[in-house]
């Protein structure tokens, strides 16, 4: 029943920017938090922001201070601005959500992922 949607990938030259958005739809009683994750070739998945249904973020050390994430409860919406993009930020990124439907306990979801590619 419920569906994460990410948008706004793409092609960006490097030193660009891009906003990525996610919308949780569903029988959502309500979002505990939500997050963006990416993976890159070869690598393993990787945090890259986390914000609780309060605010709070948590960043990993890469993006820090070049990527921000937030949130719109109203509209169960997650949305990451990322500035100063570097080639090492290409990757798939997938939008994360804890999630409560009214049938206990609190489900994680994935969206099916968005690609970002930073190159000139």
């Amino acid at each position: 029943q419920v569906q994460l949607v990410e948008s706004g990938g793409g092609l960006v030259q490097p030193g660009g920017s891009l906003r990525l958005s996610c919308a949780a739809s569903g029988s959502i009683v309500s979002i505990n938090s939500m997050g963006w994750y990416r993976q890159a070739p070869g690598k393993q998945r990787e945090l890259v922001a986390t914000i609780n249904s309060g605010g709070r973020t948590n960043y990993a050390d890469s993006v820090k201070g070049r990527f921000t994430i937030a949130r719109a409860n109203a509209k169960n919406t997650v949305y990451l601005e990322m500035l100063t993009l570097k080639p090492e930020d290409t990757a798939v990124y997938y939008c994360n959500a804890d999630i409560y439907t009214n049938q206990p306990p609190v489900m994680t979801y994935w969206g099916k992922g968005t690609l970002v590619t930073v190159s000139s």
